[in-house]
C-alpha cells in the first residue's frame, strides 16, 4: 500500500512538472536570448565593428536581459504547485529539481551575459565602467521585472510602446509600494550576481589556469 502510494504521488508530481513545462520553456528561451547576444556582441566577430547591426543587438539586449533573473518571480508557481496539494515525495524529488534548475539557468545567463558585458569594457579600456554599469543594469533590471511580472509588459514593449512604459515606471518610481517591491529585487539581483560572478570568474581563472599548464608541458 505504501509503494501504491507514493507511484500515485509521483505521478501527479511528473504531471504537475509538464503542465510547468510550457511557460519554463518559454522564460528559458527568453533568458537565453540576451545570453546568445552577450556572445556575439562583447565577445565574438560582432565586438569588433559597432556598426548599426552591433547597436540595434545591443537595444535588444538590454531589452531581454531583464527575463533572465525574471524567473526568480516565477517560484510563485512552485507555490500554487504545493498549495495544491501535491505530496512531499512529489515536490522533494520532482518540482524543487525542476524549479532549481529552470530558476539556476536563469540566473546563470543574467551573470554570464553581464560578466561578458564586463570583460568588454575592460577590453576596450574603460574598467572604470564596470562597477557603475552593473548597478544600471540591476537597476533596470528590477524595474523591468516589476513591469513583467506585475504590468505584465513584455520586452517587446519597450520597442513597440515606449512612452506607455516610461510614464507607467515614472508614476511607479514614486509610489511606495511599488519602489519598495523593486529596491528589495534590486539587492537580491544585485546580490546573486555579485556571489554567481565571483564563480564564474574563478572557473574562468582555473580553466585558463589548466590550459596555460598543458599547453606548457605539451611544449616541453
Amino acid at each position: 500500500m505504501p509503494f501504491t502510494n507514493l507511484t500515485h504521488w509521483l505521478v501527479h508530481g511528473l504531471d504537475a512538472a509538464h503542465g510547468n513545462l510550457s511557460f519554463m520553456v518559454w522564460n528559458s528561451f527568453l533568458a537565453f536570448v540576451p545570453l546568445a547576444l552577450s556572445f556575439w556582441l562583447f565577445r565574438g566577430r560582432g565586438s569588433h565593428a559597432r556598426q548599426f547591426p552591433w547597436w540595434f543587438g545591443l537595444v535588444i539586449f538590454i531589452a531581454f536581459l531583464p527575463n533572465a533573473p525574471y524567473v526568480l518571480t516565477d517560484i510563485i508557481h512552485l507555490v500554487k504547485d504545493i498549495r495544491s496539494g501535491q505530496s512531499v515525495w512529489a515536490i522533494t524529488l520532482i518540482l524543487v529539481p525542476q524549479y532549481a534548475l529552470f530558476i539556476g539557468f536563469g540566473t546563470v545567463a543574467y551573470t554570464i551575459s553581464i560578466v561578458n558585458l564586463g570583460r568588454y569594457l575592460s577590453r576596450e579600456g574603460k574598467s572604470g565602467w564596470v562597477c557603475p554599469i552593473e548597478l544600471t543594469i540591476h537597476g533596470l533590471t528590477a524595474i523591468g521585472i516589476y513591469l513583467g511580472r506585475f504590468l505584465r509588459f513584455n520586452s517587446w514593449d519597450l520597442l513597440t510602446k515606449p512612452d506607455t512604459i516610461v510614464s507607467d515606471t515614472l508614476s511607479l518610481l514614486v509610489t511606495k509600494q511599488p519602489l519598495a517591491v523593486m529596491v528589495g529585487t534590486f539587492f537580491i539581483i544585485a546580490t546573486l550576481y555579485w556571489v554567481l560572478k565571483q564563480i564564474t570568474l574563478a572557473l574562468i581563472l582555473y580553466w585558463r589556469t589548466r590550459n596555460m599548464r598543458a599547453a606548457q608541458r605539451y611544449l616541453t
